[in-house]
């Protein structure tokens, strides 16, 4: 699902050049759960914002779902965006004037899907993360919980195969983050959907499959659950 090969990112301050990554190699799988770790600073935002083609690498190859990310113009890279990437962010980024049903159903208008296709669909969408009935409700209207249950709805109205989520359940409270990490689980087990979070959290990270650790713009740890924490997992990483 995801290629990074060796991957630097750069920028250009005027106390000199600051590397965000450096020359970070790795490979995700299509239907991992993987959780990115690191203190703040860390690089680990940067990383999942390459991955989902919001930003291109200073040197290096991100290649997702066979589409090589760095050979595509901004508008080829707003359309992959679109249909191929799920995004998920900590303080939901819901459009405050717009309805839930609006709001999820942002990426179907814009890719001209059928209205009544559009009613089908986002339909389901609330009842697959147990908002029915909440529709017509605008996002101040809605709990924290409740908005990042229809951020995630909206990530999935493309039926994407990839979700990337950061900080998914850094403004809620432990019931409502564990909520959230559940439908995360269960749509990485039952759909087979490809989940990628960022998170400081090590008991969110735990509903990962595979953590990989970065610190100073460098992956330091690769590890899957049962492995030991020192012992090295080369057939993850390029």
């Amino acid at each position: 699902m995801i290629s990074i090969q060796d991957v630097s990112k750069v920028y250009s301050l005027e106390s000199g050049d600051f590397f965000a990554l450096k020359h970070n190699n790795v490979h995700i799988k299509n239907g991992e759960f993987v959780a990115i770790m690191g203190p703040s600073g860390s690089g680990k935002s940067t990383l999942l914002q390459l991955m989902g083609g919001l930003d291109l690498p200073t040197t290096g190859e991100m290649i997702v779902d066979g589409v090589h990310l760095n050979k595509l113009n901004e508008k080829e890279r707003t359309l992959f965006r679109r249909t191929k990437v799920g995004f998920v962010f900590q303080n939901y980024q819901l459009l405050p004037m717009m309805t839930v049903a609006e709001n999820i159903a942002l990426a179907l208008s814009a890719n001209k899907t059928p209205k009544d296709e559009i009613l089908h669909r986002v339909k389901q969408l609330m009842k697959d993360v147990n908002l029915e009935g909440k529709e017509s409700q605008f996002p101040s209207q809605l709990s924290g919980g409740q908005q990042q249950r229809v951020a995630i709805a909206r990530a999935l109205a493309m039926k994407p195969q990839l979700i990337l989520a950061d900080e998914p359940t850094g403004n809620l409270d432990q019931k409502n983050g564990t909520d959230i990490l559940q439908l995360l689980s269960k749509l990485n087990k039952e759909e087979k959907i490809t989940i990628v979070i960022v998170t400081h959290d090590e008991q969110a990270a735990k509903v990962a499959d595979r953590i990989i650790l970065i610190s100073d713009g460098e992956i330091v740890q690769d590890r899957r659950k049962g492995v030991a924490r020192n012992e090295p997992l080369a057939s993850s990483m390029a």
